[in-house]
């Protein structure tokens, strides 16, 4: 049904606005764009982002900048400027097609003096050409006769939240087309816009080109005629010194490749990638429309975020949707988001793991500069693989303080997450080539860091890793954390399961970058002997895992005596309060349970789960929780508990349920949900030799159908639970 592919927005709030230019954020995987109307509206976050450019700002390090406004776009009607916020809108429809990345909106206006008219808008980000923006708009007058004038720019005069990051180069006119330049202050970064705007109906009209510093502008007049449509196109390329030298060249010589072909044949291009794309990633679910419609809205998030054409970027925890987090990337990408990936198109998953490859000179700076061995990843990294995370930010509760942010300094789990999307990677796809060329040399250089990062404590004859932040970010400075613990023996253990690969399999390889990487065989015999001496919490007669040294004496208050609350406890208590009790931020142990199923047998994860549910923030923690706690509700029968926490997450951007959309899609949850579908719902489970399904739908779906990839076959499961009861 049609309206499964659709999310509608029926009146206008003003309210609503930036919460609706993220929902209806387009791209391509090499730029995004929000949701803004063409025309001027107050408190628009009007913002184009492009994969990879970044530049300097005070206090956070760095930045995705903003770039130059290709949609604007003012529409005088008859000697009125078009503007919602005169006059009286008499109707008002805007919508995304999920399957074709459309952004259209409809809606009639009656002017401050009475003229009514009918505006109807389409664009679309091209996927058959990443550098290639289209905008369509089709004014029909009603009730008046007069003059139309459309004045289009490439509004180089913007700033990334108050900060004003591009240095003005060039620019330049024609008749009918207008190009600009610019360099980020910085990083360096070069870009080149061209556009062109035309009426193709109109060949009366009248063109003027304005060569306005920082904003080229083109101007078209038409007559209006009652009841009569004129019809306007506009086409912008777009490039950056990322893609070649010369970016101004490449981008006007796309244009003049493009002016002379029609939107319908743009259109078709871009619509059969996006046809291509859902026959592969769609997930189809019978018996809950609103479970359907937001799965696929997410799906369409990450597909719109994923770089196809690039393996130096990858995706932030914002996407290319908003400003939150300045477009830094975290471990979303590896544990919520890269899953997707991987056992859907792979070859956008090496992409992503690539990004890592090439930053580890970054990640061997920073665990230099900490005193360790090879490489340490960034908690927040962005354009080098360099550590981003601010070192302070504004107190949200009284902004005039300043809060110290630690997890660039001590959440370190981040080294192990990578290397578990390297080794599922791997486990999925067989490509041995990754492993040969990038994924083993991340594995080990990483496992050298742990080695030398942990500390040997005699009394106990065991080895501890102190003073570090887990996934749970209620509690700082915690000495033992689990998961982070069983990470570090995991990771070691498959450090030396690669070493021993490379060494029987590819022996010039593996000299190359033993001798690289100053290893010997010595020290991977070493990993293992360290990693069967790491501290690994755990109570045999109880079968629970202390999360961190201490965690158990702390006061101990379930999440649900704070209910009915519409903020965190951490909000309601104070970082200290909440530090002081077993309120968790997100379950660690849950997780770790999850990413590590044959680590621990059932009795242990259901001791566990059970334990830790109650004392995890899960309505106002974090938002990667839910999809997680999904998927171990699931498996424990906790049915009820599984959908809610399901439906939180599908939900999360599409009503806003955290008040924070406005600032960009919730990527990890997005990625988080088809876990939750897949993985959960639908039962897939893996090793590394096959894979298998145990379906537990709930109870009112009538179907559920996926397909992923494994060993590069396509695999489609479809459960019909009448034919086949669970």
């Amino acid at each position: 049904m049609e309206e499964l592919w659709k999310i509608s927005e029926n009146s206008f709030n003003p309210k609503q606005i930036n919460h609706y230019e993220t929902v209806f954020s387009q791209g391509n995987g090499y730029l995004g764009t929000r949701g803004s109307f063409e025309e001027y509206f107050p408190n628009q976050q009007r913002a184009t982002f492009v994969h990879g450019v970044y530049d300097d700002i005070p206090v956070v390090f760095t930045q995705l900048v903003n770039f130059p406004d290709w949609t604007d776009l003012e529409i005088i009607l008859d000697g009125e400027t078009f503007d919602l916020n005169t006059g009286e809108i008499l109707g008002f429809h805007r919508e995304l097609d999920l399957r074709n990345g459309l952004l259209t909106r409809s809606l009639r206006w009656c002017s401050p003096k009475g003229k009514i008219s009918r505006l109807d808008f389409k664009r679309f980000t091209s996927m058959a050409d990443v550098h290639i923006a289209c905008l369509l708009v089709r004014v029909t007058p009603e009730n008046y006769s007069g003059e139309l004038i459309c004045r289009s720019s490439l509004d180089g005069a913007v700033d990334s939240l108050h900060f004003k990051q591009w240095d003005w180069v060039d620019q330049g006119v024609e008749e009918d087309a207008c190009w600009l330049k610019l360099r980020t202050h910085a990083t360096n970064i070069e870009i080149g816009m061209a556009q062109k705007v035309s009426l193709p109906d109109n060949p009366n009209h009248k063109q003027e080109a304005w060569n306005i510093r920082e904003k080229p502008s083109l101007s078209l007049t038409a007559a209006l005629q009652a009841q009569e449509s004129v019809q306007l196109e506009k086409y912008v390329t777009l490039y950056t010194s990322r893609d070649g030298e010369d970016p101004l060249n490449a981008a006007r010589e796309g244009l003049s490749q493009i002016s002379t072909r029609p939107w319908a044949d743009l259109w078709r291009d871009h619509q059969s990638v996006w046809e291509t794309l859902w026959e592969r990633n769609d997930v189809i679910i019978e018996g809950d429309d609103k479970a359907q419609l937001s799965v696929r809205f997410n799906i369409y998030h990450l597909l719109i975020a994923a770089p196809r054409h690039d393996d130096q970027v990858n995706i932030g925890a914002k996407t290319l949707s908003g400003y939150g987090y300045h477009g830094h990337i975290f471990w979303d990408t590896e544990i919520f988001m890269l899953p997707f990936f991987t056992f859907t198109q792979p070859e956008i998953a090496k992409k992503l793991l690539s990004y890592r490859y090439y930053n580890l000179p970054g990640a061997r700076e920073k665990s230099a500069k900490n005193g360790y061995l090879g490489a340490q990843f960034p908690w927040e990294s962005a354009g080098d693989g360099r550590e981003v995370t601010p070192t302070w930010v504004t107190n949200q509760h009284d902004r005039t303080s300043l809060t110290r942010i630690w997890t660039g300094d001590i959440e370190i789990h981040i080294s192990s997450d990578i290397a578990y999307a390297i080794w599922l990677y791997w486990q999925a796809t067989g490509d041995d080539a990754f492993m040969y060329d990038e994924g083993a040399e991340i594995i080990l250089d990483t496992a050298l860091f742990w080695s030398s990062r942990l500390v040997w404590h005699p009394k106990s004859s065991r080895y501890q890793i102190s003073d570090v932040i887990g996934p749970d970010e209620y509690h700082e400075h915690v000495d033992n954390n689990a998961f982070t613990n069983y990470f570090v023996r995991w990771h070691l253990r498959k450090a030396a399961a690669v070493a021993q690969w490379l060494t029987q399999e590819h022996p010039q390889k593996a000299n190359q970058l033993f001798k690289q990487l100053n290893l010997t065989q010595q020290t991977v015999t070493n990993w293992t002997s360290q990693a069967n001496q790491i501290y690994c919490p755990i109570d045999l007669s109880t079968g629970l895992i202390e999360q961190f040294d201490g965690y158990f004496d702390k006061n101990d208050i379930l999440a649900s005596e704070f209910d009915p609350r519409t903020e965190s406890i951490q909000s309601l208590l104070g970082n200290e309060g909440v530090n002081a009790t077993q309120i968790l931020k997100q379950p660690d142990i849950v997780m770790l349970m999850y990413l590590l199923p044959e680590e621990f047998n059932q009795e242990v994860k259901r001791a566990n789960y059970d334990y830790y549910t109650p004392r995890t923030d899960l309505t106002y923690g974090s938002s990667l929780g839910h999809s997680i706690q999904t998927v171990m509700d699931t498996r424990f029968g906790n049915e009820s508990q599984a959908y809610k926490n399901f439906m939180r997450t599908a939900l999360m951007d599409i009503e806003d349920l955290r008040g924070n959309t406005r600032d960009g899609i919730h990527g990890a949850s997005a990625g988080g949900l088809w876990q939750a579908v897949v993985f959960g719902f639908g039962g897939l489970h893996f090793n590394q030799d096959t894979w298998w399904i145990e379906p537990k739908l709930p109870s009112h779906w009538k179907r559920l159908s996926f397909k992923f990839v494994w060993h590069g076959e396509l695999i489609e499961i479809d459960i019909n639970p009448e034919e086949h009861p669970q």
